[in-house]
């Protein structure tokens, strides 16, 4: 079995919004959790870590998806029905990279 950091229905591509992104290969019903895209872990500026998952969705101020808290975890779930070929978003406001945010 090989290792996908992504799950089979999703691929990186370039974007649009912003360098690359996160793109279904499939049709995704709205309500699903794609996974984790950040851990908690106090090592680390911001508070987190980003996964494979975490690391190329881009923000839209209309998103397709949502971050979803859940104790130690972010995790990324569809609000909408999404096309294959279309770019996965969300709107995130916790991440600026010109400073220390410790309200993570």
């Amino acid at each position: 079995m090989n290792y996908r950091p992504l799950p089979e229905f999703l691929t990186v591509k370039s974007s649009n919004i912003d360098g690359l992104g996160l793109f279904a290969t499939n049709d995704i019903p709205k309500n699903v959790i794609l996974g984790i895209t950040h851990v908690r872990d106090i090592r680390f500026e911001d508070g987190y870590i980003r996964t494979p998952l975490g690391a190329f969705f881009n923000h839209s101020d209309e998103p397709n998806c949502i971050v979803l808290y859940d104790g130690d975890f972010l995790k990324l779930a569809t609000i909408k029905d999404i096309n294959d070929g279309e770019e996965l978003t969300a709107t995130y406001l916790w991440y600026d990279p010109t400073k220390k945010n410790d309200k993570l």
